[in-house]
């Protein structure tokens, strides 16, 4: 299934899988009923605004997952290239790597001319429905942690 729009608020995140820099793959679904999901789509590893925007999750890791939540950082880069960013940066996340851009055109972030994912924040529940979602109009900008940590807080 391609999309051209994020999924709706209160629908079924669409299940999938992908590789992570953790050497195993993720899939989705594994968190429900556990975990409440931030997909973090980001178009490209060893860029600037991915750089500070990765290395705030990691710095603010600890109040995602105070809050019962996963961040999950998507990117159409290869995983060799991810496990050199992760490692280069000192990322505590695991990175996922959407390389077939499958999931990027599942959830209405792959931006075609520039052949990566559109820098795009999906928050899923821990029933896996989507509350709340954000895709940003440039690519050189971001949310701050703070705003993602809002939303979360408002899921009660």
């Amino acid at each position: 299934m391609t999309s051209n729009t994020v999924p709706a608020i209160g629908s079924l995140a669409p299940e999938f899988t992908l590789p992570s820099t953790a050497g195993s793959d993720v899939t989705l679904s594994s968190f429900r009923g556990t975990h409440n999901v931030i997909l973090a789509f980001f178009p490209a590893a060893f860029s600037g605004v991915c750089t500070a925007e990765l290395c705030s999750f990691s710095d603010d890791y600890s109040q995602f997952t105070s809050a019962d939540t996963m961040v999950l950082p998507i990117s159409t880069d290869w995983i060799p290239a991810l496990k050199a960013f992760k490692e280069r940066e000192r990322i505590a996340l695991d990175l996922l790597s959407d390389s077939k851009r499958t999931v990027s055109r599942l959830y209405g972030t792959y931006f075609e001319e520039a052949f990566v994912a559109r820098r795009a924040y999906i928050l899923i529940d821990k029933a896996g429905v989507v509350r709340w979602t954000f895709v940003e109009s440039e690519l050189g900008h971001r949310r701050e942690n703070a705003e993602l940590l809002a939303q979360l807080a408002a899921l009660g």
